[in-house]
């Protein structure tokens, strides 16, 4: 039996951790260590639950508090900033991270292999083939020497059609003179959109790109 636990909780540990693999190649809040060490908690809340309690319990109580408990952990990666939302796609992935480790606690290889599939399917995959699909937002940072062409950046943006969230501007003085530094929030269909803004900014002559985010 020592055996076939610890096999599961290897399962659980590798397959939770290739999900953490990919959020930490995209750079996102909860990386490798986060997802292993959820899929192997979860697994072993399982197995206390099947085999720590003698013969006579319900093994589901422990599995379903993992369900609503995983919740806690999900909540600490999602950030609301200037009205807009991050870390949902984190916060689910670590939800169906806890799922697999739970299917690899109670033996169900197979299944936790699927899902585990289908997981960066979605998360890799699919996203890679229709990326136009959706859209994202973008923090654009730039200098111009004038009001006027910041004007003339912001005017352009909202010709195409791109929403604007925020809209920041600060007045800096330098030895040569004063510079206008401009922080826009964007939500902007996905693609294409920084060479799009770099273009917008290629027709001013006195405005530089300080960062697209």
């Amino acid at each position: 039996m020592i055996l076939e636990i610890t096999i599961r909780l290897f399962l659980a540990l590798l397959l939770g951790g290739i999900i953490g693999i990919e959020r930490e190649y995209r750079a996102k809040e909860a990386g490798f260590r986060t997802h292993f060490l959820v899929a192997l908690g979860s697994a072993l809340f399982c197995i206390v639950s099947q085999y720590g309690f003698g013969p006579h319990n319900d093994a589901s109580r422990v599995a379903a508090q993992i369900v609503s408990g995983i919740g806690f952990i999900g909540a600490g990666t999602i950030i609301f900033q200037k009205n807009v939302v991050r870390g949902l796609t984190t916060a689910a992935g670590m939800w169906v991270t806890a799922a697999i480790g739970m299917a690899c606690a109670t033996g169900m290889y197979l299944i936790s292999l699927i899902a585990t599939g289908m997981a960066l399917l979605g998360l890799e995959v699919i996203n890679a083939f229709i990326p136009q699909i959706g859209t994202t937002t973008v923090v654009l940072t730039f200098s111009a020497g004038s009001k006027e062409s910041v004007k003339k950046v912001v005017n352009q943006i909202k010709e195409d059609s791109m929403e604007l969230y925020s809209y920041e501007l600060k007045e800096h003085r330098t030895p040569h003179g004063t510079v206008f530094e401009a922080s826009l929030e964007l939500k902007v269909k996905r693609g294409n959109h920084n060479e799009r803004l770099i273009d917008y900014m290629d027709e001013f002559d006195d405005v530089t790109i300080s960062s697209i985010e």
